[in-house]
């Protein structure tokens, strides 16, 4: 980890996945490098209803980031197509879960969070992370490899490992309970 003025560079590792949350904050902007899974509603329906049966799952998620997308296909010659956040409250009913259950570090999306999700981060220390909406094309070049590792018969909703090189973010809500989507607004207010 280092910070450039207000820039956090991070490469990200789940073995020190707690001392890198222990350092971010609601509004760091972040550059973030490294392993990242992608899943969506499907997936992660699929990843709970194996947990509640006490079946193991095909992918271990301690001190992973999951990120809420679904790319497209990729064109020839590219290592992935389009790759934009999917509105994270659609997994608001999963996410409090799999912090709890599986020692999940963080999630990354678009949009604010359940009061039950922001509450399970603080529970875990995990950390909510936002993509920019609408900007997929441009994500799709921080990522360089993908491999689909679980539930490939969902196709764009298979888990996928993504290598991912200096992906922009935004800390949304952290294990301090700071969330961006209150604190902005209120900010603003106040002006």
């Amino acid at each position: 980890m280092t910070n450039q003025d207000h820039l956090k560079i991070i490469t990200w590792s789940p073995d020190r996945a707690r001392e890198i949350l222990a350092y971010l904050r609601v509004g760091d902007c972040i550059s973030l490098s490294g392993t990242i899974y992608t899943g969506r509603d499907k997936a992660h329906q699929r990843l709970c209803q194996e947990l509640a049966a006490g079946r193991p799952l095909p992918v271990d998620l301690k001190g992973q980031i999951i990120y809420f997308a679904g790319p497209t296909p990729a064109k020839p010659g590219e290592v992935i197509g389009s790759v934009g956040p999917t509105t994270s409250g659609r997994m608001d009913a999963f996410s409090p879960t799999l912090l709890r259950e599986t020692g999940l570090a963080g999630m990354i999306g678009k949009g604010p969070r359940s009061q039950a999700v922001l509450e399970a981060l603080q529970e875990t220390g995990g950390i909510y992370l936002a993509a920019v909406g609408g900007a997929g094309a441009l994500i799709a070049e921080c990522i360089r490899q993908v491999e689909v590792v679980a539930y490939e018969d969902l196709g764009t909703e298979a888990i996928r490992r993504l290598e991912v090189e200096n992906l922009p973010l935004v800390v949304a809500a952290d294990a301090y309970g700071g969330d961006i989507y209150e604190a902005g607004p209120a900010a603003y207010r106040q002006l």
